[in-house]
């Protein structure tokens, strides 16, 4: 195959580089290479007009939403995401305290500030409280599995449910009361599906939950969007390296490809774009998202991933977690509520369901963040949903979710006067060709081992060239997957490889836990 694409540097050059993917991984494993003299000819190849990723911050309601990454988890001083966040000054005062920064919250979402049941009375804040304590305490209890030979039932679901039962069982109250206890643990269910990025918490693995690793720190955002860091990542690399709208569709490899104006040079990699463009290189580092591999996996590499990496992308748990963002004209909500919760009463994570989609969906939301408001005049409420219910609401139109959300918002808070939102506004990363999906979990099936085997470059062997595909981004990372300061790491662990192997005297940060 023929090259259209490349500069048309001479071949003296040091290696050919290609960054498939302009998400942090790519954008960070650039960054590291362009700051080494080794590394004169890189590019990165990003399918949309966009760098960032997952990471999205769009103008809206008088300020900037994020539809997808929210906060920095852990913000403390083994968090390479907030130190850069810091070195570029895009943090407030406050998350940049060292009381801040010693915070431990065990990874916890913070408590409701209100709960309301679906009959449209509150829930009483006592019970809440000791079924958060509750919920939380078994989520904790299911983190001591990890170096246990023999598990209890395959997933973190399952024991919830089982260690639910068995204190259901002498729980004291009337019916009523008991019934209302199991909706509120439904509600927290529901959060962590959202926490996980998975439809239900019996898809993830029991045994290796433990594994990924809580940093200190209170989460904290970015008051003038996640994707000033990203921006500011991109306005370090020279002018040109990223080319935009340049999807890649299969990545040759182990072969020896030349190229017309490369004086007869063979490169073992050739990146084939879906506009015909081909880019043959030395090392290729591919970060596209878990959920994009899997959909294109029996065509994106040629020859074949061996198998063993085949299984474990296979068997890797990736879901959907979406926000909706509603704007108010007026709040309807007290001035320091900072997170409503929803309570279905009818619902148990006890009991299966089996209702149209179309029918439940909003029953999935965990409720909704209030966001601090950029003005006194913008109110903004942000809910997020995840699983099955998040994909299907993806499917409907502005105008039915906005219609949806009113039923439930009149419902829930007793006044069917409430008026509606004047605008809606929604992330849908299932829909999204290149990322058709949130983030990835350690599903029922897998291990920790297999993130290993994903992050695992190509070829295995030392027969063929050197390092010829790596792999980067979040799902990559054992211990911080799902998370960006997770695929941060990952970019520049593959860019220390990389600097490693062409120049094996180079003092390298690392290591990249």
């Amino acid at each position: 195959m023929e090259s259209s694409g490349g500069r048309a540097e001479g071949s003296g050059r040091g290696p050919r580089v290609l960054v498939v993917g302009g998400g942090i991984a790519g954008l960070g494993a650039a960054q590291r290479l362009c700051r080494h003299p080794a590394f004169p000819q890189l590019r990165v190849l990003e399918a949309t007009a966009r760098a960032g990723g997952r990471i999205r911050s769009e103008r809206g309601f008088g300020g900037v939403v994020e539809l997808g990454a929210h906060w920095i988890h852990g913000p403390s001083q083994g968090n390479p995401v907030f130190q850069l966040a810091a070195k570029y000054q895009l943090l407030r005062e406050k998350d940049l305290s060292e009381e801040n920064q010693l915070t431990e919250t065990g990874g916890h979402v913070g408590l409701p500030s209100v709960s309301y049941g679906s009959s449209g009375v509150s829930v009483s804040r006592e019970l809440v409280v000791e079924m958060a304590s509750l919920f939380y305490g078994l989520i904790d209890q299911t983190r001591e599995f990890l170096h246990s030979a023999d598990a209890p039932v395959p997933s973190v679901g399952e024991y919830l449910k089982k260690e639910i039962r068995q204190r259901a069982a002498s729980w004291p109250e009337d019916e009523e009361t008991r019934k209302l206890k199991l909706a509120v643990l439904n509600s927290f269910f529901n959060v962590e599906c959202c926490v996980s990025g998975t439809h239900s918490m019996d898809l993830v693995a029991l045994v290796p939950f433990g594994e990924y690793t809580v940093l200190p720190g209170l989460d904290c955002t970015f008051p003038g969007g996640y994707q000033g860091l990203t921006n500011h990542i991109m306005a370090s690399l020279p002018e040109d390296v990223i080319v935009f709208n340049k999807p890649v569709k299969t990545v040759h490899w182990n072969g020896s490809f030349k190229e017309a104006s490369s004086l007869g040079e063979t490169f073992p990699v050739l990146v084939e774009c879906e506009d015909g463009a081909c880019f043959p290189a030395h090392h290729v580092i591919v970060t596209v998202p878990l959920g994009f591999l899997k959909e294109h996996l029996d065509t994106f590499f040629e020859p074949p991933l061996p198998t063993e990496k085949a299984e474990a992308i296979r068997k890797m748990g990736f879901g959907t977690n979406n926000k909706i963002f509603l704007e108010f004209e007026e709040p309807f909500w007290e001035p320091d509520c900072q997170y409503i919760q929803v309570v279905w009463e009818d619902t148990s994570p006890l009991e299966d369901v089996t209702s149209e989609l179309r029918h439940v969906w909003f029953k999935k939301l965990i409720g909704f963040l209030v966001l601090p408001s950029f003005d006194r005049s913008v109110h903004v409420l942000c809910g997020f949903i995840a699983g099955l219910e998040s994909e299907f609401m993806e499917s409907l139109s502005d105008e039915d979710v906005l219609l949806s959300l009113t039923q439930v918002l009149r419902r829930v808070t007793g006044n069917a006067q409430l008026p509606a939102p004047r605008s809606v506004l929604r992330s849908r990363w299932h829909s999204a060709p290149y990322t058709r999906g949130s983030y990835s979990y350690v599903a029922v099936g897998s291990t920790g081992d297999d993130i290993d085997q994903l992050a695992q470059p190509l070829p295995t062997d030392g027969a063929e060239a050197q390092l010829q595909i790596l792999f980067a981004g979040e799902a990559t990372h054992r211990t911080f997957y799902s998370t960006t300061h997770g695929a941060l790491l990952s970019g520049w662990r593959e860019a220390d490889r990389l600097i490693a192997l062409r120049d094996p005297q180079a003092q390298l940060p690392g290591p990249w836990l």
